[in-house]
């Protein structure tokens, strides 16, 4: 398994790292990452070998807003151009995977991916979200749901069941409202990170997320 750096020039451009396993089987994932950080959250990049392992290619890419500014979160309107973006390494991505091409991410990368699939139902053959940030933290009313009725892509939730950002039952509920198959895995005691700390002991996490998700997508 081999990691290069990916560049792809289409306003806006995707920058990211790619994962090309040893033993491709043609099937691909595009990660991004949640709003405070990169393409080199300690979380995406274990993810991303775990999955190489198992022939998948994979493209952790920044989003156009961090390729702009190094800190700090997205601002207001900066979601329809993550969007593009998030297009546009998909696209890249399929001129090196000849079959199935999957999209996700943590926390506002995944949202941002949800969004993009309701609006284009037929852009990828599923999604992985870890930790789908449901609402702000202690704000349960201002729910993020909008969209979901409308998300016609089979979708994988990864969530802890101590996130702030959404309880697993106000997730479960959220879920009901999506059209198309889902599945939930749960990370007993975890919160928005699941738990992962860039230790040698959270490869089990990894693992389980592969698992679960050839269980489900295959």
């Amino acid at each position: 398994m081999s990691e290069t750096r990916l560049e792809y020039s289409a306003p806006p451009d995707v920058r990211g790292y790619l994962h090309r396993p040893q033993n491709p089987n043609g099937d691909a994932l595009v990660l991004s990452h949640g709003a405070g950080s990169n393409a080199q959250a300690p979380l995406l990049v274990a993810i991303a070998n775990e999955f190489a392992s198992a022939g998948l290619v994979v493209v952790r890419c920044d989003l156009p807003y961090r390729q702009t500014r190094p800190y700090g979160p997205p601002g207001p309107g900066d979601a329809a151009r993550d969007r593009d973006g998030l297009k546009n390494a998909i696209a890249a991505v399929r001129k090196i995977a000849m079959r199935h091409v999957f999209l996700g991410g943590h926390s506002y990368g995944g949202r941002q991916s949800t969004m993009l699939c309701a609006q284009e139902p037929n852009l990828v053959e599923g999604l992985l979200l870890l930790s789908y940030p449901l609402h702000p933290p202690r704000k349960p009313d201002q729910m993020r749901t909008q969209h979901l009725p409308n998300l016609r892509t089979p979708s994988l939730f990864v969530e802890g069941t101590r996130d702030p950002f959404g309880s697993i039952e106000e997730m479960e509920a959220a879920i009901q409202l999506i059209p198309a198959r889902t599945r939930l895995l749960k990370i007993k005691g975890a919160g928005h990170d699941l738990g992962f700390k860039g230790k040698m002991g959270d490869a089990e996490l990894g693992k389980d997320v592969l698992q679960e998700f050839l269980g489900f997508f295959r």
